[in-house]
């Protein structure tokens, strides 16, 4: 008699922390830090270091809330995409009501954490990141246009001027010119996923730009925009927020992501693309990391 072993169900906590999109949340975090890092002139002090930390624990819960209020309204897209008809949400096992409540219950905690413990500012500008990435992109802009990604831009590129506003009170032109870096960089990046998972995307009936407008065409913005980008990561340079060791880096970072963007655009492959989308992860993170390192060198 053979029996067969079923593999063990994960735990509704383990269910409720995957909806919040760990990996994600940790990119989110790790470019507020920056910004956080940067608003400091010199060594941080002991106050920094203490405002800093509650300041990335309050933006994790926002961000963690509109991941998981994201999941609730995708839920049906979800289902049909092969990269996400795992979640929780999509496969029935977690129900709208209690989903929405661990998403108000992260959103009012990160909130409450960032109004007092940091400042107004700061929650202000995390809740209407919140409102953009959850209610104007997610159920607004993405079903509607193409153009979803550029648009809905705005909120993926908030966390450097989060960790400004937590140290500073205010937002300073320094960054704005993060902001615009992580604006620039985000539709590249999720358009060569969409490229390779464009399959899923028409069947989802959501209109990305390889659906609406073709691989071609895609490809196309993929290169342009990664030359405004290479443009844009200068800027620190240019302004003053840092020296040559960021300005190398910059280069080469950049550099390589071109390099992938034109390879893409000349002899397409579903390989390359998923190529391009991983550097661009490697891109952002490296980049940021050397903004972190020049801050300290000079």
């Amino acid at each position: 008699m053979s029996a067969s072993i079923a593999s063990p169900s994960p735990s509704v906590f383990s269910q409720f922390y995957a909806l919040t999109k760990p990996r994600v949340v940790q990119l989110i975090v790790f470019c507020a830090l920056i910004g956080m890092v940067l608003a400091v002139p010199g060594v941080p002090t002991l106050a920094d270091v203490r405002l800093g930390l509650i300041a990335c624990a309050g933006i994790w819960l926002v961000a963690g809330a509109a991941a998981a209020f994201n999941c609730i309204v995708e839920k049906g897209i979800d289902a049909k995409m092969k990269r996400t008809a795992w979640r929780a949400t999509a496969k029935g096992e977690l129900g709208d009501a209690q989903t929405l409540l661990f998403s108000a219950v992260l959103c009012v905690a990160g909130s409450v954490v960032l109004y007092v413990w940091v400042n107004p500012l700061t929650m202000w500008l995390t809740f209407a990141t919140f409102v953009g990435y959850a209610v104007i992109y997610t159920v607004i802009l993405k079903p509607l246009t193409p153009q979803n990604i550029v648009i809905g831009g705005a909120s993926g590129a908030m966390p450097p001027v989060l960790g400004w506003a937590a140290m500073t009170g205010d937002v300073g032109p320094q960054a704005l010119i993060l902001f615009l870096i992580i604006f620039l960089w985000t539709p590249p990046h999720f358009w060569a996923l969409a490229l390779y998972r464009v399959e899923d995307y028409r069947k989802s009936g959501l209109p990305m730009l390889p659906v609406t407008h073709g691989n071609a065409f895609t490809r196309l913005q993929v290169l342009l925009y990664t030359l405004i980008l290479f443009a844009a990561c200068l800027l620190p340079f240019i302004y003053g927020m840092n020296s040559w060791f960021y300005l190398v880096a910059a280069v080469l970072l950049n550099a390589g992501f071109v390099y992938y963007a034109w390879r893409l655009w000349r002899n397409y492959s579903d390989e390359l693309a998923r190529q391009t989308f991983r550097f661009s992860l490697i891109h952002l993170s490296l980049l940021f990391a050397a903004l972190l390192v020049d801050h300290y060198l000079y």
